[in-house]
């Protein structure tokens, strides 16, 4: 009997498999090229918008680790030919650089806490307790969004000037109110009573926040003995953790680069309001040695302004950025 192996039988490919291979050996380099090609367009895409955003931070840069002589050499566009740190000495020095970012870190720390507190109590009023004429006041906050401040610039510092609560202060001591200005009270109480900087964008993010979250969770809470208060701090608030964190980042933000309030209620305190002093014309001429280097310290100026944003957006980049999404302000 034989018992010696039999050859087997490959079946031979099919015409559609055939024609595939041909398909795929004659349009392989193609499709190669056209990804390659898309790979190209999208890094020179990509590099070209980064440059464009980081231009004026490398310019800036450039220009803060020139000498004098250097911004009159033509030859002299990124790296300066004479490299100096005295800018960035003598900036630091005349904006008294630790006391203003100390300042400005404290104002605007304390009124993004505040305005997130304020904030918060009224988005949730909105967004869950129904009373007459809610509507009405919603869109009254709404309408703060588009009013510019300086049309009611007047009234604001004349009521922080002569401050008085209901009158009680003129009642008892005959006088026409406290003066606040040139001190940090003006921006901590508007905070505090939801009417700082851009408080009426933080209260409509929350209103929509806690009006996304689901019914049963204040449902369970009231079957088990909370009032209003208890659910909204023990239920609704830490589900609300995106929410705080985007109005927590853009108040600290938009304080630390305001300049008109800051300029209204306490000039020459915060890092900003300083740094308008070294606007050409202003700048005391033994600290620039001549009016026409102020451009030179100005970008200096200017840098060590963005320096501590741009040490905190690399800490809280990703929490920022996932904030905004669960929030829905993209799109």
């Amino acid at each position: 009997m034989d018992t010696s192996p039999k050859p087997s039988k490959r079946r031979s490919p099919s015409a559609a498999a055939q024609a595939a291979a041909r398909w795929y050996d004659t349009h392989a380099p193609l499709e190669k090229a056209k990804r390659w090609l898309w790979i190209f367009i999208r890094t020179v895409l990509i590099v070209g918008i980064c440059f464009i955003i980081l231009y004026p931070i490398l310019t800036k840069l450039s220009i803060a680790l020139r000498d004098k002589q250097d911004m009159f050499d033509a030859t002299v566009v990124w790296l300066p030919r004479h490299f100096t740190l005295d800018n960035i000495k003598t900036v630091m020095d005349y904006l008294k650089y630790p006391e203003s970012v100390t300042n400005t870190l404290l104002l605007s720390l304390g009124t993004a806490l505040l305005q997130f507190a304020s904030c918060a109590l009224a988005g949730y009023g909105f967004a869950r307790l129904k009373f007459w004429g809610s509507g009405i006041l919603f869109g009254i906050v709404i309408f703060t969004i588009v009013v510019p401040p300086q049309t009611i610039m007047v009234p604001t510092y004349l009521h922080y000037r002569f401050f008085d609560i209901f009158g009680l202060f003129r009642l008892f001591t005959g006088k026409d109110g406290v003066n606040l200005l040139e001190s940090f009270w003006p921006f901590f109480i508007s905070s505090g009573l939801a009417m700082g900087l851009k408080n009426g964008l933080y209260i409509y993010i929350f209103r929509q926040f806690f009006r996304s979250l689901p019914k049963d969770l204040e449902e369970a809470a009231y079957v088990d003995g909370a009032g209003v208060p208890g659910t909204f701090l023990r239920v609704m608030l830490p589900n609300a953790v995106p929410a705080i964190a985007t109005v927590v980042l853009f108040s600290f933000i938009w304080q630390w680069n305001d300049s008109y309030f800051v300029n209204l209620f306490a000039p020459n305190y915060t890092l900003l309001a300083r740094m308008l002093d070294l606007l050409p014309g202003t700048v005391r001429p033994e600290y620039v040695g001549g009016i026409s280097h102020t451009s030179l310290y100005l970008n200096t100026g200017t840098l060590l302004g963005i320096l501590p944003i741009f040490i905190l957006y690399l800490f809280a980049q990703k929490y920022f950025v996932e904030s905004v999404e669960r929030t829905g302000l993209v799109g």
